[in-house]
């Protein structure tokens, strides 16, 4: 907004402020202490809804500054129901340095990288045959994206184009439950994605091991994880056009070799074996942890939003298609696997695909399998660590976190965020698989719970708000929608570890005394706090005529 605009508004303020036959009351003060979520100036656009029949005999000669000064009181002023008759107005966001010179990701690109945040293939669900057999592993990978995926799915699409920024899923909750709920989540997100790519140069390792034996343990082990750490890494600092494009010829890559098989184990399927389940025997918390840590992270893209070409457009589609190519990549391979080779469960562990390819096709095809696992380990890795810096670097740009986050290359990239992922990685790579899932499946569920709340409340308490894709449900079905899921979480919960609690609870509170930790850095003049994120937030727009979920 420019200096013009902002005088003209204060003026109008203290016209309406000293005049007795004012109707329309003035906007109620902000408060000085600093707020991390501030509305900034951007190229991006927010419509903000209207009341026109509070104004319908002065529209007319209203001005913008004066519908933009009003905005605050009137939207958070309207009943629900009561939109028969909506005006919006367009608030143009100028001044957020624009890195044009940064090519934005196109849609094919974004399809992968969402398929390697999400999936990167069936490299990792051989524990749910181990743990269900293979009946109840074919029906927990058609059944449960229905739970799960396509709701949280779909909510991203909604809450991605609502704000098409590099904060995501922070941006959400900060807008609907204010900034301390808003970093809350935005540390349990970052923890939980930091551990689960600690798992990838584990499963990178796994795959290889048998035909390096000397990468089983030991020294040469924990050498080339660090080695794989430092090279993915450089990879995600030269941009995320590259990474998008590199996911593209894995995700090809690591496909091909599953169709080839799946051609020469036709003549040696058995249904029947499709059907063997042992109702008695099922390890549930190993089966719903494989189900849920495979086809969770949907809503990871959001954070990358901001860096997509024609987000509004672009994310909904690329999400709808991911969706389908994760399922087929899942469900197939299964099929494939407990259909031409007898099942023995205690076998399905990881890296087991490798083993029936040879016993199908034979040591080429092995091999090709063990290579296309390796790589899409290594897709995984540098998706997720590209979600997880620039979620940082949202996080800084909304004043959540120091503005040194916000820090980019010369490639566009978030260079501490990346170098702070890289670091998390490292440290946390020396937990088992098993161990790891569970952790980061247990931060998760805190995460989504979160989001699940502010999906509910921003549907609610801004109704009118643009969304350029809107699930086509009311409030009453948002709610419905959002049970399933949250059911889910709770058994996800439930059935965690004591270990697994006590490591991720420690890890909650240490997240809820960083941000008075901030504030006090802050203010003593240690560490830097600025806004410059594109869109203005919600919650601090109608802060002082709002109710809070919390308080």
């Amino acid at each position: 907004m420019s200096k013009k605009c902002e005088e003209n508004i204060r003026k109008e303020e203290d016209r309406t402020e000293n005049s007795p036959a004012s109707t329309v009351p003035s906007p109620t003060k902000r408060s000085p202490v600093r707020s991390p979520t501030k509305p900034a100036t951007g190229n991006d656009q927010l419509k903000v809804d209207h009341n026109a029949s509070a104004s319908s005999s002065s529209d007319d000669t209203t001005t913008d500054d004066e519908k933009l000064r009003n905005t605050g009181v009137r939207e958070a002023t309207v009943q629900m129901g009561e939109f028969n008759n909506v005006q919006y107005t367009e608030v143009d966001m100028r001044g957020i340095p624009v890195l044009d010179n940064i090519k934005k990701v196109s849609m094919v690109p974004l399809i992968f990288l969402i398929f390697y945040e999400v999936s990167g293939g069936p490299f990792g669900i051989e524990d749910s045959v181990k743990a269900a057999g293979p009946l109840l592993a074919l029906i927990g990978f058609l059944v449960f994206p229905f739970i799960w995926s396509v709701p949280e799915a779909l909510i991203t699409a909604e809450m991605g184009t609502m704000f098409p920024e590099n904060g995501g899923y922070v941006t959400w909750v900060a807008s609907a439950l204010g900034p301390y709920w808003g970093f809350m989540q935005g540390w349990m997100k970052w923890l939980s994605g930091v551990i689960d790519n600690a798992l990838y140069p584990v499963l990178f390792l796994d795959y290889l091991k048998s035909a390096i034996p000397a990468l089983g343990g030991g020294w040469p082990r924990a050498l080339a994880v660090v080695l794989l750490t430092i090279a993915f890494t450089y990879m995600n600092y030269r941009g995320l056009t590259i990474v998008g494009w590199f996911a593209v010829f894995l995700g090809v890559f690591s496909i091909i070799p599953f169709v080839v098989m799946g051609l020469i184990s036709i003549p040696k399927l058995e249904p029947s074996s499709w059907l063997v389940v042992d109702i008695h025997n099922v390890s549930w918390g190993l089966y719903l942890n494989t189900l849920f840590w495979n086809l969770n992270y949907w809503d990871s893209i959001s954070t990358l939003a901001g860096e997509v070409d024609n987000p509004k457009k672009t994310l909904p589609k690329a999400l709808f298609y991911a969706l389908i190519l994760v399922v087929c990549a899942y469900f197939f391979p299964l099929l494939i696997g407990t259909g031409a080779v007898p099942v023995e469960r205690d076998l399905w562990t990881d890296g087991y695909f490798s083993d029936i390819a040879k016993i199908i096709g034979g040591v080429w095809l092995r091999y090709w399998i063990q290579g296309a696992a390796a790589l899409s380990n290594m897709g995984c890795f540098v998706t997720e660590m590209s979600s997880d810096s620039f979620q940082l670097l949202g996080m800084a740009e909304r004043g959540i976190i120091p503005e040194f986050f916000a820090k980019r290359s010369r490639y566009g990239t978030p260079s501490i965020g990346i170098l702070f992922s890289a670091l998390g990685v490292l440290l946390l790579s020396w937990m088992s698989f098993q161990e790891i899932v569970a952790a980061e499946n247990f931060l998760y569920c805190f995460g989504m719970i979160l989001e699940f709340i502010a999906f509910i409340r921003l549907r609610m308490k801004h109704p009118a708000v643009e969304r350029p894709y809107k699930i086509p449900v009311g409030t009453v079905g948002s709610i419905l929608m959002c049970v399933p899921p949250t059911i889910l979480i709770c058994v996800v919960l439930a059935l965690a570890s004591v270990k697994v609690m006590l490591v991720s609870f420690a890890a909650i509170v240490v997240g809820s005394i960083l941000p008075p930790l901030f504030g006090y850095t802050e203010r003593r003049g240690w560490l830097k706090f600025s806004t410059s994120a594109a869109l203005p937030d919600l919650f601090t727009l109608n802060r002082d005529n709002s109710q809070s979920l919390v308080r």
